[in-house]
Formats: C-alpha cells, structure tokens, sequence
C-alpha cells in the first residue's frame, strides 16, 4: 500500500503526517526514531484529503478547540497492537492511565511490559493518546517525541490522574 506524506509545524515541533487512501498511518515526530513504525512514505502530497484533515484538526487540538479526533486510521500493527491503541483512545480528554491500568482493562494484567512496548510503537501519537499513559507512580514515561512534548500535551489539556482526580503538575517541566 503507497503512503503519502505531509509536514506540518506545531507548538510540539515539526511533526511528519504519513497517510493512505484508507486513512491516517502516522504522525512522526522531528527527531524520532525511523524503526519505531513501519508506516513509511515517499511521495510528498500537500493536498492528500487525510492529511490536509489531520493538520486542520490537530491545529484546533492546538488551539484548545479540539478535544477528540473524526480521522479514519490506517496504523500498520500486530493484533495485539491494535488492541492496545483501541484501549488508548478510550481514554478521556485531560485524563490519565497507568500501564497496569491498560493492561487490566485488556483483561491481561500481567502484559504491563507488553502494554508498554505496544504504547512505545503507537504510530499516531497525539490522535491515539499515548501521551496519556503514565508511570504507576504518577511520573512521566518515555515518550517518541520526547518528555517535554508529553509534558506540554498533558499540560494544554489540564491532565488529570485518573486514580487522584487532582491536576498533575506537569508545569514542574518547565515545558512552555
């Protein structure tokens, strides 16, 4: 299947929009990691009709206008996968999830680890949450596009902890 791609600047970097005629594949950061996903693409397309509303809506994202996604999503992955990005879209705007969390909600407790790994190759950060997936501790995991990015997500939309219902101080950061 042929992907196309578009670039788009943002409050969290220059990100890369990656899509096929099915629907959004991907949303790679500046200085990710090119084997992190699978989607990749080769041919520019500045008028593909998904990318050109991926970058409107996650411009409203930006802006506060915009708290969930309408996109059709195309994320090239395993079964288990898959299942993991579903359970992550799940959770609510401005809310948080812990590993173990996710992993009792798939009804498989033990795959925190697994859970973990799937959350790390999520392609379409921002659209599906994974930003939104937290230590058991409270504190900030990895992240592709690195902490200060999840920071400033979880920051623009007021992140609450999911087990506390009390803000997070991600402003601790210094994220802008």
């Amino acid at each position: 299947m042929e992907h196309q791609y578009k670039y788009m600047d943002s409050p969290v970097g220059r990100l890369t929009l990656i899509g096929s005629d099915k629907g959004l594949a991907a949303i790679l950061w500046e200085n990710d990691n090119p084997n992190r996903v699978h989607a990749k693409a080769d041919v520019e397309d500045n008028n593909h009709l998904i990318l050109l509303e991926t970058e409107r809506q996650l411009r409203e994202y930006f802006e506060g206008k915009r708290s969930s996604f309408s996109l059709e999503l195309d994320p090239i992955g395993t079964a288990f996968q898959k299942e993991v990005w579903n359970a992550l879209l799940t959770i609510p705007y401005g809310e948080t999830r812990s590993y173990t969390q996710i992993a009792n909600q798939l009804g498989n407790p033990k795959a925190v680890r697994a859970v973990g790994a799937a959350n790390g190759r999520n392609p379409i950060s921002i659209v599906v949450p994974c930003h939104r997936v937290i230590g058991a501790s409270g504190g900030l995991t990895g992240f592709a596009g690195g902490l200060e990015a999840k920071a400033s997500l979880l920051s623009l939309e007021g992140a609450k902890s999911a087990q506390t219902q009390m803000t997070i101080p991600w402003q601790e950061l210094n994220v802008p």
